[in-house]
């Protein structure tokens, strides 16, 4: 009997991860109130957005709608391992080259398993990313409402009472709240763009490395099929004895290294502009450039990020909204599964 070959067994980072360290597991693997089960999802999206401030209430609906998504890549990551190991039981009793060939296969697939498991992870990134935006808006709504407050007050008084002593103090304060709220609005502005590029580069980056391994264990995938011997045969016949196991055991191999070793530098897929397309981005680049240089008016921010964020809480108000859009189920044991024959052998 031939002894399952297990990807990765030491569990080594690779090329990949130490260059880009993978992040934390992803917020959606743990503290689960409803389980295993995908009852959450319904819930999530018809309450998206109806809590909290208008300005943010579309970015909500779409990052609990991202949350769903990875619910559901994590739920078919689950079912490609299993479905994986069912692969490799089914084999067991077929042709020494069936069995072998599945065997290796159920190892290629548990693998496809692990590496959308990690995608997930990855994909959490994106977004987190995204949430800190609708936290930045929600961080501007109370300047906004306060604006709009003192408006109508002012509307107000002027007729009802149109000498009120109070229009003139009113009238001060809305200078106040004016100013505020253009610089809360150029905060909203400013970061509102520097996070939606830094989320969608984790997304493709994660997109990216994820389609090219893939790709690498289909191409490897279909090496092991080589080793079939498909060739007809007639009642009484018998095939040749089957010779394949150490070849198999090296395209496995093989399959390990090239995963391993892969970084984004090599990778087969690269997205080229048209001589157009270049031409049109450019020529937006150098008009942006061009632009009227203001930045000698404002301070100097070592943190771009620290010195223009400013917290909900600091607002009037901004204490009421509940910034945590995680209704979290109870947890869910994240064991490991095992993989291959071998150890549906010892729990047998």
């Amino acid at each position: 009997m031939h002894r399952t070959y297990s990807m990765r067994q030491s569990r080594a980072p690779t090329a990949s991860q130490i260059q880009n360290p993978p992040p934390p597991a992803s917020s959606t693997k743990h503290g689960r109130f409803f389980g295993k089960a995908n009852i959450g999802h319904t819930f999530r999206r018809s309450a998206a957005g109806a809590f909290g401030p208008d300005l943010a209430k579309k970015l909500s609906q779409m990052v609990k709608m991202e949350k769903n998504l990875m619910r559901s890549m994590e739920l078919v990551s689950r079912e490609r391992m299993e479905a994986a190991q069912q692969l490799s039981i089914w084999g067991e009793s077929c042709d020494d080259d069936v069995s072998d060939v599945t065997d290796k296969l159920g190892v290629l697939l548990y693998e496809i398993g692990e590496l959308e498991d990690q995608f997930v992870d990855r994909y959490d990134q994106y977004r987190v990313t995204m949430k800190s935006i609708r936290n930045i808006e929600v961080s501007v709504q109370p300047s906004r409402d306060r604006k709009q407050k003192i408006t109508d007050q002012i509307a107000q008084l002027k007729y009802k009472e149109p000498n009120s002593p109070k229009i003139v103090v009113l009238e001060q304060e809305l200078v106040r709240a004016e100013a505020e709220s253009l610089v809360a609005e150029a905060q909203l502005s400013n970061i509102t763009r520097e996070k939606l590029k830094a989320a969608f580069t984790y997304q493709f980056d994660a997109l990216r490395e994820h389609c090219e391994k893939l790709a690498i264990i289909a191409g490897f995938g279909k090496h092991l099929l080589e080793l079939v011997d498909d060739t007809p045969v007639t009642p009484g016949e018998t095939r040749n004895a089957y010779d394949g196991y150490e070849a198999s055991k090296a395209i496995i191999q093989d399959c390990e290294d090239a995963l391993t070793n892969w970084v984004t530098q090599n990778a087969a897929v690269s997205a080229k502009l048209s001589t157009r397309a270049r031409t049109l981005s450019q020529r937006r680049k150098n008009r942006r450039q061009e632009g009227l240089d203001l930045s000698h008016q404002d301070q100097a921010m070592e943190n771009r990020e620290s010195g223009m964020w400013v917290p909900a809480t600091e607002h009037r108000g901004g204490d009421q909204y509940d910034d945590e859009d995680e209704e979290d189920d109870s947890t869910v044991a994240n064991g490991e599964h095992a993989r291959g024959r071998e150890d549906e052998r010892v729990a047998a």
